[in-house]
Parts: structure tokens; C-alpha cells; sequence
């Protein structure tokens, strides 16, 4: 499946904040955004006119690397968050929320997305007891995740289950912390995004 391989650091700078796409190492100092809070590239120090169409694409792009998807998949979630009953921008936030890689970051067992990814990738993930390697697997309502995997692999992922046990678990999963197992007890809502998004920004991009 296809996915973004450059550098993360970039990414961040050109939409000039931290989205947070390394984890906890964004954290610091030592954070590329941190030390150069401008957009990457030999202009990007010099002054733009900024229109409208920017500001929705730059919302957009956000977004979609925020949780690691590329343009054609984006676009795809996008016309069923369309399709769907209620309101389409958060419709496509929850549908993003729903992907089963966002859901091990929920949980607490990858300090990032893209870690996220490759432990469903590498087939540790298991819902509803049967193996699930496919990371936009779409989660729905009274499903269980699991882990089933081997005891130094099981370790790791105790392991960073540990090192992030402040960062909080949203309402909607129900986590067992002792067996690494999780149920998704209802659909996300538009609170549990947690980051500054103005999905209205996006639906008037593609409306056009």
C-alpha cells in the first residue's frame, strides 16, 4: 500500500505546526519546526499572498498527513463522508478515526501513526479474532482488537503502552490494559479528534 517515505520533519514545517507525526520524539528542542518555523525549501522564507483556495488546501494537507493517507484514498473517504447522513466534514473525521491503524495509536500501543501501521503490517492485530493486517481496516461498533503476537514483540508493545500512560485514551475505545485488548464501544465523535481541524475547509475544497 502506498505511503508517504520522505522526510516527516518536513512535513510538519509546511504546514507550520506540529502535527506530531514522530510521537513523543516531536517533543523538545530538537524539533525541526522548533529550530526553523518556516516552510521547507529555498522560498520558503519569502512572504506569499495567501487566498482562500490556499488556506483550504493547506487544511486539507494537514489533515491527510496527519493520519498518513495519501490523495487518492483521502478523496475516497471523502465521498462516503458525502454520501453518509450527517455532517460530511465530520463524517470524514470519524471515518479517519475509524481506520483500525488510528486505533492501535488510540490505544496507546504505537508512539506514533506510522508505528501504528507496521504493527498491524506485520500482522500483530487481530480483531474480532481474526487477523487483521490491512491498516485502513474500517472499525465499527462492538468489535474487539486484540494482540496476539510474540513474547519480545509483546514486550515492546507493553512497553510503549507504559511509557505513554499519560497520554489519553479517547471514550470510545474501552481499553483492558492488562491484555493489551481494546473494544471499539462506540463510533468516535467530532470531540474525540483532539487536534485543531477545520473540516469545513476541506468539504468547501472539494465542493468546488
Amino acid at each position: 500500500m502506498a505511503r508517504n517515505t520522505g522526510p516527516s520533519c518536513r512535513l510538519c514545517r509546511r504546514e507550520g505546526m506540529k502535527l506530531f507525526l514522530k510521537g513523543s520524539r516531536c517533543i523538545g528542542g530538537k524539533c525541526a519546526i522548533t529550530r526553523r518555523e518556516y516552510a521547507p525549501g529555498q522560498h520558503g522564507q519569502g512572504r506569499k499572498k495567501v487566498s482562500n483556495y490556499t488556506v483550504q488546501l493547506r487544511e486539507k494537507q494537514k489533515v491527510k498527513r496527519l493520519y498518513g493517507v495519501l490523495e487518492k484514498q483521502f478523496k475516497h473517504y471523502f465521498r462516503i463522508a458525502e454520501r453518509a447522513k450527517g455532517v460530511t466534514g465530520v463524517m470524514l473525521l470519524q471515518l479517519l478515526e475509524r481506520r483500525l491503524d488510528n486505533c492501535i495509536y488510540r490505544m496507546n500501543l504505537a508512539n506514533s501513526r506510522s508505528e501504528a501501521r507496521q504493527v498491524v503490517q506485520h500482522g500483530h492485530v487481530y480483531v474480532n479474532e481474526r487477523r487483521v493486517d490491512v491498516p485502513s481496516y474500517t472499525v465499527r461498533a462492538g468489535e474487539m482488537i486484540s494482540i496476539k503476537t510474540s513474547p519480545p514483540m509483546m514486550k515492546h508493545l507493553n512497553d510503549t503502552f507504559e511509557e505513554l500512560k499519560d497520554r489519553a485514551i479517547p471514550k470510545w475505545i474501552g481499553i483492558d490494559a492488562q491484555h493489551l485488548k481494546a473494544k471499539i464501544i462506540t463510533l468516535p465523535t467530532r470531540e474525540d479528534v483532539g487536534f485543531p481541524i477545520q473540516e469545513q475547509l476541506i468539504v468547501e475544497l472539494y465542493s468546488k
